[in-house]
């Protein structure tokens, strides 16, 4: 393969080509460092980026493999890490002025686990303020008119544009699924606990999630079986035997799965292009998906998410409103203002809904293998204001549901329409099963026969 077009592989294959010895670390970061400097001055996918220091990494995992020491599942493979996640070598400033020159002491457990694994912490990527709304400088990489989505707006960007293979992002509402769906990549937020958080700027423990962006569903199984664990600092996540994400995501289903298509709450936000796209994709997999309708209880959703989020990142935001206010935006403002003003009891009742909704779901699982549903309403809104709609995000992070982004469709205007797949709490490395089988099948129904869509 041409060294100026490597940073277009997969991780996997990246990966496995280094330790072949089919290339080198160090040349897969040039290539990827060379597509950076082609396209960031437009899509501006990274908060920091240090050249050498990028190369300097790369060429210590090629000093590993000369001298005969272990190599990881990821040796040399580069990866992006939003800039809410610590890195003791890199600063850490969370996209806000009051963070700046914010340099951590020690690496968050994902990115040591990244480390271990023999990647290569390329850099920091864009993230909105505080992972809210008010939006960064990254651009969509498809139309720099349009916006890339947010919170993890440059994960998804740096990926969508062959800047880096792989690169984490979170999500409290829709941070990962929707840039996803608006750059067109493979984006996964899995099950809430799976991935711990610690050493990652903290908005809400009940919300928080870890997701990652990658090109094909092998990558997003093989960075999940370096993330996903237990910590000690992370109330949330528990010791479990450690899932075998790439052999079961690589597995055929014992029976075809079914999949349930689901309009979210929010379906009047679906515009007239995204409802025709679903209704040709359902009948393009006929007696492969029924229709089904929610709970009428998922209406109150978007207001029980609001409550938690809002009450939780007031006290977890709480110095910087008090010491800071008049340098956040008026959207962050006006949302730990709000915080500030929920009731105990209309908080605690919020959480008490989590669970209810979650046996609910479990009951609509077992005539189901995951539910289908649009990633947000249409392509990337126009102007970048805004990082567009998260509320076909809401319900799925509310309930701590794995949810993953399949870049299958385009509008008429060229840019992706994300096809959203959600699976039951815990079925996370089912739910990549499904996706392949699905993507795999759309394909050999369009004359394309693959596994991955790109």
């Amino acid at each position: 393969m041409d060294a100026s077009q490597l940073n277009l592989l997969s991780a996997a294959d990246a990966a496995r080509a280094v330790r072949d010895g089919a290339f080198s670390a160090e040349q897969l970061m040039q290539s990827c460092l060379s597509r950076v400097q082609e396209v960031d001055g437009q899509v501006q996918a990274w908060a920091y980026l240090d050249r050498e220091h990028a190369l300097s990494q790369a060429r210590a995992r090629d000093l590993d493999r000369a001298q005969g020491r272990p190599m990881g599942p990821l040796h040399g493979v580069p990866v992006g890490v939003k800039d809410i996640i610590d890195t003791c070598d890199m600063p850490t400033e969370d996209g806000t002025v009051l963070h700046a020159g914010r340099t951590p002491v020690h690496d968050a457990v994902v990115v040591a686990n990244l480390r271990a694994a023999g990647a290569v912490i390329m850099g920091k990527t864009v993230t909105t303020e505080c992972a809210t709304y008010s939006p960064g400088k990254t651009r969509n990489p498809h139309n720099a008119e349009h916006t890339p989505g947010g919170s993890s707006s440059g994960s998804a960007a740096a990926v969508a544009a062959g800047m880096v293979p792989l690169a984490l992002g979170t999500q409290t509402n829709g941070s990962v699924i929707r840039p996803a769906a608006y750059c067109g990549t493979y984006g996964f937020k899995p099950t809430h606990g799976l991935i711990p958080r610690s050493g990652i700027l903290k908005l809400s423990r009940s919300l928080d999630h870890v997701g990652v962006f990658a090109r094909t569903i092998e990558d997003v199984a093989l960075v999940m079986e370096v993330l996903a664990g237990w910590d000690a600092d992370d109330p949330d996540t528990r010791p479990r035997a450690a899932i075998a994400f790439r052999e079961i995501a690589a597995q055929e289903p014992p029976l075809d799965p079914l999949l349930a298509f689901v309009k979210p709450p929010v379906w009047d936000r679906a515009d007239g292009e995204t409802r025709a796209a679903f209704e040709e994709l359902c009948a393009q997999l006929r007696t492969h998906v029924f229709e089904v309708e929610l709970p009428p209880l998922t209406g109150q959703a978007m207001d029980w998410h609001r409550t938690i989020m809002q009450a939780e990142m007031a006290a977890n935001l709480d110095r910087e409103f008090e010491q800071g206010a008049e340098k956040l935006s008026q959207s962050l403002r006006e949302q730990l203002a709000h915080g500030r003003e929920v009731r105990a009891l209309d908080y605690q009742r919020a959480l008490a809904r989590i669970p209810l909704l979650n046996d609910g779901f479990g009951e609509m699982f077992e005539r189901c293998s995951a539910f289908l549903t649009p990633a947000a309403p249409g392509t990337a809104p126009r102007g970048l204001a805004s990082t567009g709609d998260p509320s076909f995000c809401t319900l799925w992070s509310l309930c701590g549901m794995p949810a993953l982004n399949l870049p299958l469709m385009r509008g008429e205007n060229g840019l992706p329409i994300g096809v959203q797949l959600v699976g039951q709490r815990g079925d996370d490395a089912r739910l990549l099963r499904t996706a392949r089988w699905l993507v795999a099948r759309l394909g050999a129904a369009n004359g394309r026969a693959t596994g991955d869509a790109t």
